[in-house]
């Protein structure tokens, strides 16, 4: 089973390393990376050709324009030939050199057609130093109207289901994310499996912290019930889910 894992980016010279890197350092053996950079004015194409070489053939790329990190996740997805896609944002990491292997075996091992794991915020600049954790545990029927969600940068889902069940939605600016995950497992009702271990270590910061940010995710979501067809909370959504808009928000405010 040949897994992809899609990094859109944009302007991220300062961090693409260590994302590439975290991918090179994965003990699962099948693995192709697809880099869709946005046409970055900085070093950011420059870096990652450097560790091209690397992947020895498991590499595709990008430059060009898009029309923001939504489509470019589309774009990659649309680039991959794995099996399984997932996304990884180009300022975080895989946690440890087994986080892939632990999503394909519990894909492989419960005949789920996606899965996802525990992720932790990191500071910016000390990724060592851990800020929150976040641990969805396994999906419930209704678990979306109650404000729960997988962390998206841990997500992976066969490449069939987005060819089936749609991409990205890019009228979304930065729940795109949550609205995917919800249509697959709440309306299309994909049977997931949780992986209950550290997949990703995701970079706290940037301008995600705008109070601005969090009523626009907050009014996305709710349209997120609307377009599938499915009841939204009667009450504003839950505290919880104000936190995690804010590291969704980092990347996607960038590359407008």
């Amino acid at each position: 089973m040949k897994i992809s894992i899609v990094t859109a980016a944009f302007n991220s010279a300062g961090t693409i390393a260590d994302a590439m890197e975290s991918v090179l350092a994965q003990t699962y053996p099948d693995i192709e990376y697809v880099l869709v950079d946005g046409a970055s004015k900085d070093a950011t194409m420059d870096v990652a050709k450097k560790l091209e070489p690397e992947f020895r053939g498991r590499m595709k790329w990008v430059s060009e324009p898009d029309k923001g990190i939504y489509d470019a996740m589309n774009k990659g997805i649309k680039m991959a030939s794995g099996d399984v896609v997932g996304t990884l944002n180009s300022d975080d990491m895989l946690a440890s050199s087994d986080a892939v292997e632990n999503i394909a075996e519990a894909l492989l091992s419960s005949g789920a057609e996606c899965a996802y794991g525990r992720l932790n915020i990191v500071d910016w600049n000390d990724t060592a130093k851990i800020l929150r954790e976040s641990n969805s545990g396994q999906y419930r029927a209704g678990a979306f109207r109650k404000g729960w969600h997988p962390a998206h940068p841990t997500f992976y889902a066969y490449k069939r289901n987005f060819e089936k069940f749609g991409y990205y939605r890019t009228d979304f600016k930065i729940a795109a994310d949550f609205e995917l995950m919800m249509r697959f497992l709440e309306k299309h009702k994909l049977p997931s499996a949780f992986v209950d271990k550290l997949i990703v270590n995701q970079r706290a910061g940037g301008a995600s912290t705008k109070f601005s940010g969090h009523i626009k995710g907050n009014l996305e979501i709710l349209k997120a019930f609307k377009v599938n067809g499915l009841r939204a909370p009667l009450l504003c959504l839950p505290r919880k889910i104000l936190p995690k808009l804010a590291n969704r928000l980092k990347n996607k405010l960038a590359r407008k």
